[in-house]
């Protein structure tokens, strides 16, 4: 396989998109595809953050890909108009997009494109700009930062603040670098920590200034500014021992008024590099992932011999489940030293007493539930589908609680060294969502992703919810997530895709995922890599 030559960042911004909202403006995201090399199959490797209220938005989010010079990468940058929580972009309206390839991107200085709703037809309005660059500094600056006594932009309540930090471009041009999350009704902010990569925020040269601008968050007219300022990158390391402040000057009030002081102080309350560490760094640093693998026996899955039954195994040998084991197992498998994956059942009656068990071992030794390679799981899941009675209730808790047990023994090792992936297949109709809710909370503070792959037709809500982005899934007590760590796939959604795409979809969030974590707990690669010389 060869290696990429290098690692690009993608830079996006629209102009002009087409509004599909009534009473307010489109809130466009960004996704990029890559070819499969199949007929127009497509898979996401990343996507931007929506931008509210906006037809010429610029993504603060850098998409990243890989750059091989020896292939024809295809591209392609889809425009969504987002309108609910949900993942699935098919609920969303299509503003358009732009197939190419990164080395038309990587050879042009600034690569803009008309968007398109299908090949060959153009959608009429919108344009997408795309700036490539090759990520060689791996250092990012990490701030906090608040504001005192902003000035008030609402006639009813207060503003509702919020950071952009922009880096010089050509000319007087300035490139948004980073977007801070808004706080609501507050004069008085402080912002989560901030962690931007230099290449970002000042392509690595600590001599070149930054501008940081206050802003309201106005739902109806997207933003407003509060007051901004202009500092090299190197004054804001002062931070370090002490905390620097600086105006926060609204131009055009500057100049009318003679009386014009500021419209607040932003006080950063410190400064300091540190190392970006990437999957791979960690991979190659010597962590270990561990694979898990959790199979729904419950009931509604039908009788397993009955060809409707999605436990049947076709005259082929097949069905979704050892599909989907398989898909997702190859990959992951390479990843882990030893090859020996725990594999459980659960929502059956198991011999020799026919108890009900939400956590018994694939291959019924309760002592060593260790599969050997991913042929291991599949043949014990063969032996287990004509041993076992499908019974039920569909609990998800008991074996994401079981997997935790193991991600936090690795925690208290305080290293990099192993992380969990647990693998749910199921058909959907889950009886514990609020213990299951409990366990993935609890789970985001360990070093531990849930994957889930949803078989058949059932409505997959339930499943949906569990992966709320943004922190929107809580426990009970309303306790928010630490990180996002569950990704869900209806299985029906690549019946006719290749067999590849599936485990390209539902790993696609691990990598990020793994990094989220040691980066959380300011934990580098057990072997760091050497800095080049």
């Amino acid at each position: 396989m060869a290696h990429c030559v290098t690692k690009i960042q993608l830079t996006v911004s629209c102009e002009n998109l087409m509004d599909k909202d009534v009473g307010s403006m489109s809130d466009p995201l960004c996704v990029l595809l890559q070819s499969t090399g199949a007929d127009d199959q497509w898979m996401e490797l990343d996507r931007t953050e929506r931008v509210k209220n906006c037809q010429s938005p610029e993504f603060a989010k850098k998409l990243e890909v890989d750059y091989y010079f020896e292939r024809v990468q295809k591209l392609k940058f889809g425009i969504y108009d987002i309108d609910n929580k949900s993942t699935n972009l098919s609920d969303d309206d299509y503003l358009g997009g732009v197939e190419c390839t990164l080395g038309q991107i990587v050879s042009s200085k600034t690569f803009t494109r008309p968007l398109q709703l299908k090949k060959g037809k153009l959608a009429g309005k919108g344009n997408v700009t795309v700036i490539a660059e090759e990520m060689l500094d791996k250092r990012a600056a990490v701030l906090q930062m608040e504001a005192r006594n902003l000035d008030n932009k609402d006639f009813m309540g207060k503003s509702d603040p919020f950071l952009e930090l922009y880096r010089q471009g050509d000319g007087d041009k300035w490139q948004l670098a980073y977007r801070s999350e808004v706080i609501k009704n507050n004069l008085n902010p402080n912002w989560k920590t901030i962690s931007v990569s230099l290449q970002s925020l000042c392509n690595g040269d600590m001599e070149k200034p930054i501008k940081v601008a206050c802003n309201d968050k106005d739902d109806s007219t997207g933003s407003d500014l509060i007051g901004e300022f202009t500092v090299p990158v190197r004054k804001l390391l002062e931070a370090k021992d002490q905390v620097i402040e600086f105006e926060c000057i609204h131009p055009e009030k500057k100049k009318k008024k003679k009386s014009y002081k500021n419209s607040g102080i932003v006080r950063v309350r410190s400064c300091k590099i540190e190392t970006e560490y990437s999957f791979l760094d960690y991979v190659m640093g010597g962590c270990q992932i561990n694979f898990t693998v959790g199979v729904d026996f419950t009931g509604s899955n039908g009788d397993p011999r009955s060809p409707n039954s999605l436990h049947y195994i076709s005259p082929n040998g097949v069905n979704e489940y050892l599909t989907a084991i398989w898909s997702v197992g190859q990959v992951v498998q390479d990843y882990d030293t030893d090859k020996l994956f725990p594999a459980f059942g659960f929502g059956a009656q198991i011999p020799p007493n026919w108890q009900v068990s939400h956590e018994f071992s694939l291959n019924f030794d309760p002592n060593n539930p260790y599969c050997q390679g991913v042929q291991g799981i599949i043949d014990a899941y063969r032996n287990a589908i004509v041993n076992v009675r499908l019974y039920g209730p569909t609990n998800f808790s008991p074996i994401i609680t079981h997997v935790s047990k193991f991600a936090a023994d690795s925690a208290r090792q305080n290293t990099a060294g192993q992380y969990y992936v647990l693998l749910i297949i199921t058909d959907g109709e889950i009886t514990d969502l609020d213990q299951t809710r409990n366990a993935i909370v609890e789970a985001s503070k360990l070093p531990m992703s849930i994957i889930i792959v949803g078989v058949g037709s059932a409505d997959f809500q339930a499943m949906e919810f569990l992966d709320g982005d943004e922190g929107v899934l809580k426990s009970l007590t309303g306790e928010p997530v630490f990180r996002d760590i569950v990704q869900f796939v209806p299985f029906r959604q690549f019946q006719n895709a290749p067999k590849e795409a599936l485990a390209q979809t539902v790993l696609a969030e691990v990598p990020k995922q793994l990094v989220s974590y040691f980066k959380m707990r300011n934990l580098p690669p057990v072997n760091p890599p050497k800095p080049a010389q």
